[in-house]
């Protein structure tokens, strides 16, 4: 890709908004998302008893003055909270749309952008991690918007190919990010083995998750009629099928129950999910749909 992912205007509008998360993670301090753990900040939070070695600026020297014991002050630090977008750049990601949409793998590079300007903005830190079969190459950014033209230009690098395996990205994930945090990961989800379990395995390790499920109109709904040859996109395995109304009801509604568990998994987790298709226009899914899960506010 050669033209910007997400124009000026678009950028502008991004900055009055702010990534959130749910749990509280021990981090760095300097983010904006107030954490429950005790520390250094500018909210107080408590009072506890003094132990030696801790530091003499925070006792509460009134409180001593009154009851000749010394308390120390806590604060609610506001962590920075590392930030994960994990990219699907399997071949899958390149088809599923129709003539008139553009690719899922393209709708996830501009949806990606926008997360990832919003972050900057914000200082927190963000790590562009694309996949597929494994986890490939990463781009961490941070320190303000003016690291966002990197960023865009390591996404504007990428291309769809390979199989998916969420088995392998996950473990490998695990390994690689012992840190908790929150895990944005922008796929069609859609893999020869089970993608739930290795999902579980990464809520179980206490990142959370936020799945963004990216579909085209031919995911959801297949179009033509009669006998049929379909191609796999990534294994170029094929199989033949009798594709008739009934048929392509009962696929859309099992595309539908993927997607319901995909959300009860998120949501038993303390995580999100959301399914996006790529009709919907990237700023309409920045300011109504991601807006209204409480990851961007």
């Amino acid at each position: 890709m050669t033209s910007p992912l997400i124009d000026r205007g678009f950028l502008e509008r991004l900055e009055r908004l702010t990534l959130h998360w749910q749990r509280s993670f021990p981090g760095l301090v300097g983010g904006h998302n107030p954490s429950r753990f005790a520390g250094p900040g500018q909210e107080f939070l408590d009072h506890r008893n003094f132990h030696h070695g801790d530091d003499l600026r925070a006792v509460n020297w009134r409180a001593y003055m009154r009851l000749e014991k010394l308390f120390l002050k806590m604060f609610q630090v506001e962590p920075r909270v590392p930030v994960r977008l994990l990219l699907d750049t399997s071949a899958s990601m390149a088809s599923g749309a129709s003539e008139k949409e553009i690719t899922k793998f393209e709708y996830s590079l501009r949806l990606a952008a926008a997360l990832t300007y919003v972050g900057l903005v914000r200082h927190d830190s963000i790590t562009l991690q694309p996949f597929a079969a494994r986890l490939l190459d990463r781009f961490v950014a941070g320190g303000g918007r003016h690291r966002f033209h990197p960023a865009e230009e390591f996404l504007r690098s990428l291309t769809p190919r390979g199989r998916t395996s969420f088995h392998e990205v996950a473990r490998q994930f695990i390994s690689s990010y012992p840190q908790r945090g929150l895990t944005l990961i922008l796929s069609d989800f859609l893999d020869d083995v089970d993608c739930l379990k290795p999902l579980q395995y990464l809520a179980d390790f206490g990142h959370e998750i936020f799945l963004i499920q990216i579909w085209g109109g031919e995911d959801a709904t297949p179009s033509g009629h009669g006998e049929l040859e379909l191609t796999d996109a990534e294994s170029g395995a094929t199989v033949k099928i009798a594709l008739d109304d009934e048929a392509r009801e009962r696929y859309t509604e099992a595309f539908q129950d993927y997607g319901e568990r995909l959300n009860r998994l998120a949501l038993s987790n303390g995580g999100r999910h959301i399914g996006l298709p790529v009709s919907t226009p990237i700023e309409e899914a920045v300011f109504g749909s991601l807006v209204r899960t409480g990851v961007l506010s």
